[in-house]
This record gives C-alpha cells, sequence and structure tokens, in this order.
C-alpha cells in the first residue's frame, strides 16, 4: 500500500507429540483448560501399571464362578427353615414372589444342610480377597467424568453402583454373622434376604453388559494362544509394563514404576484366599481340623467328654433357670383333643432309638455326627392317637425370649425315623447347655431347628398357637 510493502507470514502448524507408551484418549469431557479436564484435578491419580481389562477379566472370572454358588446355597438356606409352614418359621413374611423356589426341605440326605451352608459361608470368606481385588481394579471407573454418557452408559453405571453397594451389604452383613457381631439395623434374616437379590439382579444386569468384553479380553491374552499367558506370568516386576489402552478406561496414562507383577498380584489375592479357607474351613469340617478355624467364633475348645461339641446358644445366654428344667419340668404332647404329660423318667422309659446325627448352624459351623439317644417324634405323636399318619409339629421350649425358642417341624420331619427328642448324647444324658432335659434333633435340619429344653409338642395344626 501507497509503494509500501509487506510479507504474509506463513501459518504454522502446531506440533503435536505422540502420548507416552501406556496413556489412554485424551479427556474430551467436562469443561477443559487445555486438554485436561479441571475435574480430574481433584480426583485420586490411579497409576498402577498393573490395572488393566486383562487383570480385571480374572478376578471377574473367579466371581462369576463364586458369586452364583454363594447366591444359590443362601437361597437354600432359607429354604431349609420350611418358612411356609408357619409364620413362626419364617423371618422375612414379605418376601412375596422372591419366595417362588420354596420346597418342604428333606431330611435325606442327613447332611443336606451341613453341606449347602457350610459351602455358603466358607466361600463367601474365601471371595473377600477376590473382591476387594476385582473392586481394587476397577477403582477409576468408580469415578469418571462425566458419570452418564448414554442411555447404556447410565444403565451400566446404575448396575454397577448396586453391583458394588451390594456387593460390600452382602459380604460385610454375612461377615459379621458369622462372627456373631449384629452391628446391622434390624434382623439379619431380612436384610441379607432382600441385598442378596438386590445384589444378584445388578450382578446379572452387569454380566450381560461386560461378559463378552471379558471373554475377548481373555481370548486375547489366556486361550488364544497359552504362551502369552505363560509369559505373563513369568513376567517379573522390573518387566512389567501397563496394557495397551483400549475402551475400558482402566489403564493409566501415567503409570507408575511397578511394584509388583501381575503374577505377584495374583499370588497375593490366592494366598489371601487360601489363608481365609484354613482359618474358617474347619468350622464346617470339624474334627481334628476345628482347631485350625481361628477365625470361627464355635472355634474354642468345647470341653471333652460327651458332651463335649460345640454349641450356639448355651443355658445362661437364653436366660434358661435351673427351675425350669428341674423335677418339675414335664413334657405336654398335645394332638387334637388329646393330650399327655410326661415327666422325664416317664419320657425316658418309652421305646428308645439312636440315630448318628450333626448340629448345623446358620454360621457355618457344624460338629461331627453324635450319637443321639431318645423318643421318636413320631411314636410321641401315637401317644396322642396320630401314631398311623403323624402330622406336623409345633415344638416349644422352656425359652421365654429369642428367636426360634418355637419352630414347626413338617410331617415329613416328624415321619422320619432318625427325628428325635433326644434325652442323651454319646452314652450320657445331655447336658444344660446341651438341651436338658430333651431337645429335638432332627436330619437335615438347621441347628435353630433342633429345639433345646422342649416343654410342649403340639401336633396337627388345629393345635398350634396363633
Amino acid at each position: 500500500m501507497g509503494g509500501g510493502s509487506f510479507r504474509v507470514r506463513a501459518a504454522t502448524r502446531p506440533t503435536i507429540r505422540p502420548p507416552p507408551r501406556g496413556a489412554g484418549p485424551p479427556c474430551r469431557t467436562g469443561p477443559t483448560v487445555g486438554r485436561v479436564n479441571v475435574f480430574t484435578r481433584f480426583l485420586p491419580r490411579w497409576r498402577s501399571p498393573l490395572r488393566g481389562p486383562w487383570l480385571t477379566s480374572v478376578f471377574a472370572v473367579a466371581l462369576l464362578v463364586g458369586i452364583p454358588v454363594l447366591f444359590v446355597t443362601g437361597l437354600l438356606s432359607y429354604a431349609a427353615y420350611n418358612p411356609e409352614l408357619t409364620p413362626v418359621n419364617d423371618k422375612t413374611p414379605d418376601k412375596g414372589l422372591l419366595g417362588f423356589y420354596l420346597f418342604s426341605w428333606p431330611t435325606h440326605p442327613y447332611w443336606l444342610y451341613r453341606l449347602t451352608q457350610g459351602v455358603h459361608v466358607t466361600l463367601g470368606i474365601v471371595l473377600v480377597p477376590v473382591l476387594l481385588a476385582k473392586l481394587w481394579s476397577v477403582v477409576p471407573k468408580l469415578f469418571e467424568l462425566p458419570p452418564v454418557r448414554s442411555v447404556v452408559h447410565g444403565l451400566e453405571r446404575l448396575s454397577l453402583l448396586l453391583l458394588v453397594g451390594g456387593a460390600l451389604f452382602e459380604f460385610v452383613t454375612g461377615v459379621l454373622n458369622v462372627q456373631l457381631q449384629y452391628l446391622f439395623p434390624g434382623s439379619f434374616y431380612p436384610l441379607h434376604f432382600y441385598g442378596a437379590w438386590v445384589f444378584i439382579g445388578a450382578f446379572l444386569a452387569h454380566v450381560a453388559l461386560r461378559l463378552p468384553r471379558t471373554v475377548r479380553t481373555l481370548r486375547r491374552r489366556s486361550l488364544r494362544d497359552p504362551r502369552d499367558l505363560r509369559t505373563e506370568l513369568r513376567t517379573p516386576a522390573a518387566r512389567t509394563r501397563p496394557e495397551l489402552p483400549d475402551a475400558t478406561g482402566l489403564v493409566p496414562r501415567d503409570p507408575a514404576p511397578p511394584t509388583t507383577s501381575r503374577r505377584g498380584a495374583l499370588a497375593m489375592v490366592g494366598l489371601g484366599s487360601l489363608t481365609l479357607f484354613v482359618v474358617t474351613a474347619g468350622q464346617s469340617i470339624g474334627g481334628s481340623l476345628r482347631g485350625t478355624a481361628l477365625l470361627a467364633p464355635h472355634g474354642r475348645d468345647p470341653g471333652s467328654g460327651p458332651n463335649g461339641f460345640q454349641i450356639n446358644k448355651g443355658m445362661r445366654s437364653a436366660r434358661i433357670q435351673e427351675r425350669d428344667i428341674g423335677p418339675d419340668w414335664r413334657l405336654t404332647v398335645r394332638g387334637g383333643a388329646r393330650r399327655s404329660v410326661l415327666t422325664r423318667p416317664q419320657v425316658a422309659r418309652l421305646p428308645r432309638h439312636t440315630a448318628a446325627l450333626p448340629i448345623a448352624c446358620v454360621e457355618g459351623w457344624s460338629t461331627s455326627d453324635q450319637e443321639w439317644e431318645g423318643v421318636r417324634l413320631a411314636d410321641l405323636a401315637a401317644l396322642v392317637g396320630l401314631g398311623d399318619a403323624p402330622p406336623a409339629v409345633f415344638v416349644e421350649s422352656v425359652q421365654r425370649q429369642g428367636s426360634f425358642r418355637m419352630v414347626a417341624l413338617s410331617a415329613e420331619q416328624v415321619r422320619d425315623p432318625r427325628s428325635l427328642l433326644a434325652l442323651r448324647v454319646n452314652g450320657a444324658d445331655l447336658s444344660p447347655d446341651h438341651g436338658y432335659p430333651a431337645r429335638v434333633i432332627v436330619p437335615g435340619a438347621p441347628g435353630v431347628m433342633n429345639t433345646k429344653w422342649v416343654r410342649q409338642l403340639n401336633f396337627g395344626e388345629s393345635t398350634w398357637p396363633t
């Protein structure tokens, strides 16, 4: 212009450097400064180079096998109480449709409840390290932003919230119950039952959304070429590298130096589970292994002699007075319009039989088979004219307060020849803590259904208290 001259500077493109090895895609959500989400400044930095889809998938497979077993054995534990027989047996009366599967609990095999509840409690405790490791491996997902990106992502996030919350609730309440620490706000039975249904619903939804990705991850690194798995498990900490970034967002963008290998992480989790198995399983297996059950509240030495086996609630904790079980104790047997009142010597003169049966409790502990001696429940029904087809019976204890001081037993349980009103065990009279002067023992029934300090048997629902 006006004889002057000017030069136009060529536009230059900014240099874009490639992200460091192991970095994920740049954050593109939320208010940003440059390329950094301002909200992430307030979040923890998850830098472990071990995190990634493969390690998470390994933990997921272990839980995928274990959690359904926990759920099924938990449902069986509830069914074992025969809750539909009478409201007295049902500690979750508002279950509604959730009780669709209930059935009359069998007496064969006699060790059924010992097996199912032992598996339920032991497996639940053994899976604690696996659950914690799985939560650790996905903790960055709990804080990702924005919380919801689409309808599908929102459903996944909701299932994740219910899954994590449900898992923590179920495992914490279960462990507290096993340790006899009733710190939850309400009865354990409905809390654990309803919590299990919420948890399993979230679990199934999460599996439906995540299982295809888990299978692809394991196939890519474990199943397609077994050498990849062997290489991974042989890699020491010094050579451990982050996984390649993918859509999961689990791989750290700025990984810290490894302090252990993935092999070491798996070994620590496995060793933790094995240790918990060793210090827990003895309470269910019994015998000489009971001494290894260091975490079992009933792992202490119960003493020696014929009555030297575990109890859940003794005479004092049940507030049984000496006069309640002294010489004035009477057994009342009712059936229809008939009624019979017997002293203990009179009960002892009735035909007696023996049965080798264990005691198995909801907390997971059980005894080995004990030799019980007493009068068959069916023979007691015959005293009031019901010997041909003994009906269900309502059992009452001298215990005045507490759950299961009254229970109902099904007709099938009454008719089993091993179902006894026991007077003796292992060749000696019952001790007061084991139910003297008489207790019920039924094959396959939970321990609380084997009522101690029995005072009355009501055969036939017409005689049951309302």
